[in-house]
């Protein structure tokens, strides 16, 4: 009875953690007819019983449906109204037993319940079996009650029981996942062909695992068939969406659709993709993955917009525009040479020229930064970084630069245009220092400076000098 008992409030335990399941409430119907009827039988007065008897209540005792349903060889018979009639017969009566012993499934049931390895039969011959049997005999009349006249209680019919197992859905998944999971040894191993397989095996038991898609485009992926993979990615993508997969799943196809496509070197369709795998899940690898495909498609696009030849024709077109005084013209054309070849310093010294005339100064100290890496002599470069401190009115840097130019200037190609910034640094710097004056003031006591003099002894210099006097503007750029 306290079998039957716990049997119940294990029930009435499982029926608060899932109300709605049926077969559970069935058999706390049962198991609460069952204690009810041991209850009114424990009242009676009761016949010995034998030793036999004793053992098969201990064996049929408890809630042995649910050790039926948990033996595989078994479980299936759950289904017959009439098998689980006679189970709860011989529950109730450990000696109605006799009565079916003639039954397969009831031998059969019975060294299930031992735990002994019986070369039980297989349902279908059980079931043709006992029909022949029953055929061929009349059946036996039930035995009477040993217990009382008054006639026992009729165990209900308990409904077939929903065995987890035996779901067609998750007997399919089982499967699926258990070629996949051989699949995923495979891969290890790097038995890639294998491996391919058993994913295909896995994807026909069950259409509805996309992991297996994942997993076989990492094959495909390592095997070098990036069309193949990316494909499968797609059909992956495809088949979760109409499931509503986990976008976590979603993400890893856009992801290594990205992968493929960059090995490819398609890193348009790679960045694209990769974008796609993060708005659905942000992954450190993937956003890494992204970085390093837009930098390889920024260098490859540079590189087809190369043309050396486009970019002289845009200098020289910057060149013309320079001397008409259109500088900001001219700084449109020395952009697009730079886009052309941006391994011309001469490109970016000339665009550094606009740069000074429209008073842009830091734009040109950082064209003319560009020019020397380039090429590290590149004169005209320190001339121009010269003319920029010249403009800020650092007029000691000014002539430090001046010097550094001439230092670089070893064949004197350059000189008179190094001189004339130097001429003006010097004007500055006289006139800070004398307190003001006018500009031929300054220009005097400039030339009282031994190092002036002979700088103004060039028969350049000397026509330099005179453009200043005749253009009192010159003096200022």
């Amino acid at each position: 009875m306290a079998e039957f008992e716990e049997a119940a409030a294990s029930y009435k335990k499982a029926l608060e953690l899932e109300p709605g399941n049926a077969a559970t409430k069935k058999a706390l119907e049962e198991a609460e007819n069952l204690a009810e009827e041991q209850r009114r039988m424990a009242a009676e007065p009761k016949e010995d019983v034998n030793d036999m008897e004793a053992g098969l209540g201990k064996l049929f005792g408890g809630d042995v449906f649910a050790k039926i349903a948990q033996n595989p060889k078994l479980s299936a018979l759950l289904a017959q109204p009439d098998y689980v009639q006679k189970i709860a017969e011989i529950q109730k009566n450990p000696s109605n037993i006799n009565m079916y012993m003639q039954d397969p499934r009831i031998m059969n049931t019975m060294l299930g319940l031992m735990g002994l390895d019986a070369q039980a039969m297989g349902k279908d011959e059980m079931d043709s079996r006992f029909k022949e049997e029953e055929e061929e005999k009349p059946a036996p009349k039930p035995a009477a009650s040993s217990s009382s006249s008054k006639p026992a209680q009729k165990a209900p019919e308990p409904e077939p029981m929903e065995v987890e197992e035996l779901s067609e859905e998750k007997q399919a998944r089982a499967a699926s996942d258990k070629a996949k999971d051989a699949g995923n040894a495979l891969y290890k191993k790097r038995a890639f062909a294998e491996a391919l397989e058993k994913y295909n095996e896995a994807w026909e038991l069950d259409s509805t695992n996309i992991a297996v898609l994942t997993n076989k485009s990492a094959v495909l992926f390592e095997m070098g068939d990036y069309d193949e993979c990316i494909k499968v990615c797609d059909e992956a993508v495809e088949k979760g969406r109409e499931i509503r997969a986990d976008f976590k799943i979603i993400a890893k196809a856009f992801g290594r659709m990205g992968s493929a496509y960059s090995k490819k070197n398609d890193h348009k369709n790679a960045i694209k993709f990769y974008e796609k795998s993060l708005s659905e899940h942000r992954t450190p690898d993937i956003l890494t993955k992204l970085r390093e495909a837009e930098k390889i498609q920024k260098e490859a696009e540079k590189e087809a917009y190369r043309n050396p030849e486009l970019a002289d024709a845009a200098r020289e077109i910057g060149n013309e525009l320079f001397k008409k005084h259109s500088y900001a013209e001219a700084v449109k054309h020395y952009t697009e040479a730079i886009k052309r070849n941006d391994k011309d310093p001469r490109n970016f010294s000339n665009r550094a020229a606009c740069y000074i005339k429209l008073m842009a100064l830091p734009e040109a100290d950082k064209d003319c930064d560009e020019a020397l890496k380039l090429d590290p002599n590149f004169i005209k470069a320190y001339i121009r970084k010269a003319s920029i401190l010249l403009a800020k009115r650092d007029w000691t840097k000014t002539m430090d630069m001046c010097n550094e130019a001439k230092e670089k200037d070893v064949e004197g190609k350059h000189t008179a245009e190094i001189d004339g910034v130097m001429v003006k640094a010097y004007a500055g710097l006289n006139e800070v220092q004398s307190g003001g004056g006018n500009r031929e003031e300054i220009l005097a006591r400039a030339m009282q400076d031994p190092e002036v003099q002979q700088i103004m002894g060039d028969p350049i210099m000397k026509t330099i000098l005179q453009q200043m006097q005749e253009d009192p503007a010159a003096a200022r750029e």
